[in-house]
């Protein structure tokens, strides 16, 4: 039976109350225990799609191996209901991907019998397929495949996903392509997921480079490493200053990249993105916790490469005010001692003298 800790626990669960969850735990809570009904604060997590408790039940403990009242893994919870981010982070914690729950069906079997063929049912099926989901196993039952109940159910998205095949040296040519169906199935095929082309990049910054989301979003979720760098010092995430793609932007943040990790001319991505006018970008990017004042190898931070290296256009004066809304000290000089303002004023930009004044400029 659950402790009175651990009942709270589950209810915390259940109302995805992760301040709560943790105070519980750290007082003893036990993130196994279950209830009655078979469920445990790591079992919820995984059925609700709550992948920030998931996170915290995994660092505290979770059995893996653990079953619910089908006999069923968190896996198999989670791909039923479509959840594709917690699918990812369940296959990197190890949980088995073929196991059979006593409907004589697995994680794959649930996704397609029980989902809707919908994005994010592509998402998790192309999951289970590069975690060497067995495409053709039969369910106990009635020996339906999911291959074969896809397409009985109209599912042409997932059943292209289920009908693709590969060899593992496809891998980084489909993730520059943007083809997410054979990259699942190079990676089923066994390519590893930091594999490297001759300069030295990974599937993710090939696909980050030529802003394939699709396949970024399946890297990520597999635990693919976003500062992994190339020869040129490039990773997914500093590209994404270049390309100023917020679409990648947002697909890459949630594997946690280094906002520190700098290009091969001392930069980190804001400084590029301003240089390039990606307004968009910058608007997205200085909502994180990167720094707005960095300098790179040139003596120049995002405000003034966005002045120096800008045409003094609306893009710019729109960056411009971004960044020092944003904290960008409208004061640091270059490396020859010249201010942004300065810069401004001998290029003629008068929109972007006039932010700068305001921002209180000399």
């Amino acid at each position: 039976m659950p402790s009175g800790l651990d009942r709270q626990l589950i209810a915390a669960a259940w109302k995805n109350d992760l301040a709560e969850a943790g105070r519980l735990i750290k007082a003893g809570a036990n993130v196994n225990a279950v209830d009655d009904t078979v469920q445990s604060a790591f079992l919820i997590a995984a059925s609700e799609g709550y992948l920030d408790l998931l996170n915290l039940a995994l660092a505290n403990g979770a059995d893996v191996r653990s079953l619910d009242s089908y006999h069923g893994t968190a896996l198999i919870r989670a791909a039923e209901r479509g959840h594709a981010a917690v699918v990812g982070r369940l296959i990197q914690a190890g949980v088995k991907v073929d196991h059979v729950n006593n409907l004589g069906w697995t994680a794959l079997h649930e996704a397609v019998l029980l989902g809707k063929g919908t994005p994010q049912y592509v998402d998790t099926v192309r999951l289970l397929v590069a975690a060497g989901a067995d495409r053709s196993k039969p369910a106990v039952k009635d020996g339906v495949t999911p291959m074969h109940a896809a397409k009985d159910r109209g599912q042409t998205a997932v059943s292209a996903v289920l009908d693709t095949k590969a060899s593992a040296s496809a891998l980084l040519g489909a993730a520059s392509a943007g083809d997410a169906n054979k990259v699942a199935a190079a990676l089923a095929a066994g390519a590893p997921i930091e594999s490297r082309d001759d300069h030295r990049r990974t599937p993710l910054l090939l696909a980050a480079l030529n802003d394939r989301v699709d396949v970024a979003r399946l890297l990520v979720q597999l635990g693919a490493d976003p500062d992994a760098q190339d020869d040129r010092k490039d990773s997914a995430w500093l590209v994404t200053g270049v390309t100023g793609s917020v679409a990648m932007l947002e697909t890459l943040l949630p594997a946690n990249p280094d906002l520190t990790l700098r290009n091969r001319f001392g930069g980190t991505s804001v400084i590029p993105a301003s240089e390039r006018g990606h307004v968009a970008y910058v608007r997205r990017v200085v909502k994180t916790k990167i720094n707005v004042n960095h300098v790179n190898n040139l003596g120049w931070t995002a405000l003034l490469e966005a002045i120096i290296l800008g045409k003094g256009t609306q893009p710019w004066q729109d960056i411009v005010q971004t960044l020092v809304t944003a904290g960008a000290n409208p004061n640091l000089p270059d490396a020859d001692g010249v201010t942004p303002l300065r810069h401004a004023e001998s290029r003629g930009y008068t929109e972007i003298a006039k932010i700068l004044r305001t921002a209180g400029a000399r």
